[in-house]
């Protein structure tokens, strides 16, 4: 049977075993924990889930900035169908918003019964390989420590805000904000000096909001950026229906296009037409339909022929051109650099809010921000008075809240160390030296719909640990060969398209690049959905040729089947 997790560090099975307190520990109850915690249920398995909020949600618990909304649809932003989990839910808007992803995510938690498993107010400050033991040692911020055998963390790939960088803040005499920690409490923009600090997705969501009421608006920008119309529009009843009834098809197409959406891949090429006229008309229609539909269902080769991207480049700043009625100001927005090396947001009238009187754009990549003063903000050349500064300034991503936790391995060795010097995992779900741990939405994970991805990993990771109870089986390395030719494979593909120069030129955080002193490297496997779920299931019908087992069962449960 499965260990209950009743037991802590004090009984014997009759082998002079100690019981582990757990089958498996996870960390984080956003849309990866609670998606384990289910996976880890329904294999019989033991599992306790720690999440750092107040409630769960992860990203969709933290981010609560005005106008925060998926940017995938809502009808395949989703843990795992209605049909399936017997769910009875309906999404009101293509695009949700971020109080009714939440919702959702409180709703599958409670009816998952999942909430009696998930210790919240809780973060995890140190999980430790014990190889004598083979168990996690897990301690949480409250200062009690778990054992379990298996250690998974869901932390998200942008769970870690940057601190604004600037000298000074503490002066401030207004009120200054995060994005990514936002507070509970309705915040009031009326009447009020409002600077927004960057202009990266997050920003673009909350400038048009702030505009309506702010008695002004300056927004800084370092980096301009490719911002796509969302066409954002309430679902009808009829549409709901339609989405209930064909829920296969829409998960059955996400698993095939190449970043997990309901879009068919497109397969015209730029040169198979011979007229720029045809070329501008099928970019129109991208444009029209919204979303990322205009990168995907366009061209086939928009990022790999740096002509059809440069292309779709100017035919955007045109757009921008022609929606921004201040020409200068229309220009600073125009992006110069390759369409998705750095990731485009979506827009919700984002350029018709520098229409607005009471907005203004201040171009600071060449005449940065100095300080916080006790007033607002200083540039090189210019002091600016606000009664409220709202940093935009992203995420240490993928790998920073990792690497914030002590989480050693086999030799007391780091995992953030590990993967900022050598980058280096098996389908960005395990890692050499880091025994029974496995990671969901971990670095070299495909750059992709996340709900889709987790789904396929988290079913990955239940099918092996299933696979290693069946086999009596305790652990589960990862080859250095395997992770050496997954980084192999992430590097090459990357660097086969037209995205790397651009990411590096505008420090794209999905490449490390705007954490000073981050390795500079791609931290996504760029190759498509359908290609990776391939690979990893063969991984498993060959036998895991890339992971070792080992039937040491010191402290260990003894069936998980």
């Amino acid at each position: 049977m499965a260990s209950t997790g009743s037991q802590i560090n004090g009984a014997s099975d009759g082998n002079d075993r100690e019981q582990v307190a757990y089958d498996a520990l996870v960390i984080g109850a956003g849309f990866g924990g609670i998606r384990m915690l289910y996976e880890l249920g329904k294999r019989g398995l033991s599992a306790k889930a720690f999440e750092a909020g107040s409630g769960v949600g992860g990203t969709w618990y933290w981010n609560r900035y005005p106008g925060a909304r998926t940017d995938s649809e809502s009808w395949i932003y989703v843990l795992t169908f209605q049909e399936e989990l017997g769910l009875d839910w309906d999404w009101k808007e293509r695009f949700p918003t971020q109080p009714e992803v939440e919702q959702y995510l409180n709703r599958v938690t409670d009816h998952l019964d999942l909430r009696k498993h998930i210790e919240l107010n809780t973060q995890i400050t140190a999980a430790h390989w014990d190889s004598t033991k083979n168990v996690w040692e897990v301690t949480t911020s409250k200062g009690k420590t778990y054992t379990a055998e298996f250690l998974i963390t869901a932390t998200g790939p942008l769970a870690t805000p940057l601190k604004p960088p600037f000298p000074g803040l503490d002066s401030f005499k207004g009120e200054w904000y995060q994005t990514g920690l936002w507070p509970k409490q309705k915040i009031e923009f009326a009447g009020k000096r409002v600077a927004v600090v960057g202009t990266g997705a997050t920003a673009v969501q909350v400038i048009p909001i702030v505009a309506h009421n702010a008695k002004s608006l300056t927004v800084f920008q370092r980096t301009p950026n490719f911002v796509l119309p969302a066409r954002n529009y309430p679902l009808t009843e009829d549409q709901q229906v339609a989405l209930r009834r064909d829920c296969k098809s829409v998960l059955a197409r996400a698993r095939t296009q190449s970043f997990g959406m309901d879009m068919v891949d497109a397969t015209l090429k730029s040169t198979d037409l011979d007229a720029e006229a045809d070329v501008q008309r099928v970019l129109e229609f991208g444009w029209e339909i919204g979303g990322f539909r205009f990168i995907f269902e366009t061209f086939a080769d928009m990022l790999t022929n740096p002509t059809c991207n440069a292309a779709a480049g100017e035919f955007v700043r045109n757009k921008i051109r022609s929606i921004v009625r201040d020409k200068q100001t229309a220009e600073l927005l125009c992006p110069y650099y390759t369409i998705l090396s750095k990731r485009p947001p979506l827009g919700h009238f984002y350029y018709e809010a520098f229409n607005r009187q009471n907005v203004e754009l201040v171009d600071v990549k060449n005449n940065p921000i100095q300080a916080v003063t006790s007033t607002g903000l200083r540039t090189g050349t210019e002091e600016y008075e606000f009664d409220m500064i709202i940093f935009a300034v992203g995420f240490d991503a993928i790998t920073g809240t990792l690497a914030a936790i002590d989480l050693r391995g086999e030799g007391n060795q780091h995992l953030g160390d590990q993967l900022n010097r050598d980058m280096s995992t098996a389908y960005g779900i395990t890692t050499p030296g880091f025994p029974n741990l496995f990671m969901v939405s971990g670095p070299q994970a495909p750059f992709a719909n996340i709900p889709v991805i987790i789904d396929n990993t988290v079913d990955w990771i239940g099918k092996t640990i299933s696979f290693m109870g069946k086999n009596g089986h305790h652990r589960i390395e990862t080859k250095e060969g395997l992770a050496k030719y997954w980084t192999e494979q992430v590097e090459g593909i990357f660097n086969a398209t037209v995205l790397p120069e651009g990411a590096k030129q505008t420090h794209s955080w999905y490449v490390g690049g705007n954490v000073p002193g981050k390795p500079v490297r791609p931290m996504f496997y760029f190759g498509g959905v359908a290609p990776y779920f391939a690979a990893c299931d063969k991984e498993i019908s060959d036998g895991y040729p890339g992971f070792m087992f080992s039937d040491d069962s010191t402290g260990a449960v003894q069936a998980r089947l």
